[in-house]
């Protein structure tokens, strides 16, 4: 059977971004068609974000776009409008985790109860980049905290993300400052935050088995080019291409990786630490799809956007920078490969999330093109600033603070989680996904403490989880009996061969490790092998009007054209699926396997 031209659900691209070889008239075009259409509308899939090559064609596409959809109206009347509409204070659709009493409710939420939430860095002078607030193990002092962080890059240092209701935390952290000179208490400190209580703690090599920030610039840019209409690509050739643009591979790496993780918050009640060198992209982005995989609340539409919430924004991801406003040389959207991700699992278990496509659409193209404080900073402290969080007492910290782009009007009140304010409730109402199974609540999903679900670690046992494989540790800690930067990157860290399959078919496939006990209740282990990695095809491919088709259904009409088109297909099909087939229900990774 010869495949899709378009990637039958195997590839991607980005949309409104407009390559760096065009001229700064080009890139202003860019913004105000983005802003001017609308970034993204229910009915208009197939908007013509194809960035043209002259005045005949970009006139085309504005009449083309506005003839398919009546109700497109300008991105910033519609927030200046109906903002100016209300009056006082406007009380944010989510916790912004701005105060104290947020987090305190969060921390409830997930029923933390041997964590607090510490005030050390109210004043952002332990580090710029984390929040005002973080949890912290309830017995450790701040004045530890705060000596503790400072052996961390960026002064970023153990904290909770997420804890499981079955005993588990998972931490993050960014990586230890081997040339510091810690005392013994500062030490006892460090393993006592690792530890969190916990006799079994593992360290995870986040970054390893997954691309450089390099990496994933360089992918998307080929992705982007591979995309527009004008591609230079053959269509006999075109999924060799999408195929060397290595992008699927990087979906697939952070889905392996976050499988794997989850069988380790899972298995065990233990202590699992995100450890980054920067602790502000892959550690979000792990943290993120281990709590989709693992939690169905953050599965639910206010679940997920608390999630990027704390651990995107908040946490200090630096959007300006990575998305490319400030035209740094550190580019690399780590945000929208996090949304390709979460697109994957959307279309692998659909009655799961509460959430649609589209709502991942909308969001993506917030960040592409942003008009609120929430993607326009690259710390929290940037964007307290900007929105004049700061005035009642002197700012200590002042220095890398980065003026606005110009040109740019940012409303500060605002969050990217007002969607009210930018889009019509037609467009809203399809944020949620008609499929999502009621029963799948968090309520229906595991009971707190349930102590037959896991089993206890070994006593004061530390691995390290590098390459699919699990290794023991010597110590916790690398300043501990090692003299030199030398021994601890020889002894410390040792670095075992690549596991042939992941974790998460290691652990789930030996019944002597898992016992009696079934795979855990709301715990999701997506598929990674070949085509299970599909091409977002709505996102990336929204230039070309005849890959649209049969994308969107908004109507009776278009549920009609689309029925037909899948009868079609069936049609096609239904020849070369013999009787066995239909009565069989065989694993898709045997039908992948089978099939090479």
């Amino acid at each position: 059977m010869e495949p899709e031209k378009c990637g039958g659900g195997v590839g991607a691209r980005v949309s409104t971004s407009p390559p760096r070889r065009r001229s700064q008239t080009w890139g202003s075009l860019d913004q105000s068609l983005s802003r001017g259409l609308g970034c993204w509308s229910p009915g208009v899939v197939s908007l013509a974000v194809t960035w043209p090559r002259d005045a005949s064609q970009v006139t085309m596409a504005i009449v083309r776009a506005r003839a398919q959809s009546s109700q497109a109206q300008q991105y910033a009347g519609i927030s200046l409008s109906k903002a100016g509409q209300s009056s006082g204070p406007r009380k944010p659709p989510i916790p912004l985790l701005e105060t104290s009493e947020d987090w305190e409710t969060e921390r409830k939420k997930q029923g933390a109860g041997s964590w607090r939430v510490s005030p050390v860095n109210e004043r952002f002078d332990v580090a710029t980049s984390l929040p005002h607030y973080f949890w912290v193990p309830k017995r450790t002092l701040d004045s530890e905290v705060r000596r503790a962080f400072g052996h961390f890059h960026q002064g970023r240092g153990p904290r909770l993300s997420w804890h499981h209701p079955g005993g588990s935390d998972l931490l993050r952290c960014g990586g230890f400052y081997t040339a510091s000179d810690p005392n013994k208490e500062d030490i006892r400190a460090v393993e006592s935050m690792l530890q969190a209580g916990h006799s079994d703690v593992v360290l995870v090599d986040t970054v390893d088995e997954l691309p450089s920030l390099t990496d994933v610039q360089l992918a998307h840019l080929k992705l982007r080019a591979l995309c527009l209409p004008d591609s230079s690509a053959a269509e006999e050739k075109w999924l060799s291409a999408l195929e060397g643009t290595r992008w699927l591979d990087y979906v697939r790496s952070c889905l392996r990786k976050a499988s794997d993780i989850s069988v380790l918050v899972t298995s065990r009640v233990r202590s699992v630490v995100l450890q980054e060198r920067g602790d502000r992209d892959f550690n979000g982005l792990l943290s993120s799809l281990v709590q989709l995989l693992s939690a169905p609340e953050a599965r639910t539409l206010l679940g997920f956007q608390s999630l990027v919430q704390r651990e995107w924004v908040a946490a200090g991801h630096p959007f300006l920078t990575r998305l490319g406003v400030t035209g740094a040389s550190e580019e690399a959207p780590v945000f929208l490969l996090f949304l390709d991700c979460v697109w994957q699992l959307l279309q692998q278990f659909p009655a799961e999330f509460e959430f649609s496509e589209f709502f991942l659409l909308a969001l993506h193209d917030s960040a592409r093109v942003p008009d609120t404080l929430t993607f326009l900073r690259d710390t929290p402290w940037e964007r307290g600033k900007q929105s004049g969080q700061f005035n009642s007492y002197t700012q200590i910290y002042t220095a890398g603070y980065s003026q606005l782009p110009a040109g740019n009007s940012v409303n500060p009140q605002l969050s990217v989680w007002d969607w009210d304010l930018r889009y019509s409730s037609e467009q809203i109402l399809q944020f949620h996904n008609p499929g999502y199974d009621p029963e799948h609540c968090p309520d229906s999903w595991l009971p707190r403490q349930q102590p037959n679900f896991m089993v206890s670690g070994p006593p004061s046992s530390v691995w390290l989880f590098s390459r699919g494989a699990l290794t023991p540790l010597n110590q916790l800690c690398p300043w501990r009996d090692s003299p030199s930067l030398l021994a601890v990157s020889s002894r410390w860290l040792p670095r075992p061969a690549i596991s042939s399959e992941s974790l998460a078919d290691q652990e789930w496939g030996l019944p002597s490790h898992w016992g009696a006990c079934p795979l855990p209740p709301g715990l999701l282990l997506p598929g990674y092998l070949g085509p299970q990695i599909r091409l977002w095809r709505r996102c990336y491919l929204r230039g070309r009007p005849e890959v649209q088709k049969g994308l969107s259904a908004p109507t009776i009409s278009g549920l009609q054209d689309e029925l037909s088109h899948l009868q079609e297909l069936l049609r096609k099909w239904t020849p070369r699926i013999s009787p066995e087939d239909h009565s069989e229900k065989r694993d898709p990774n045997t039908i992948v396997s089978q099939s090479r």
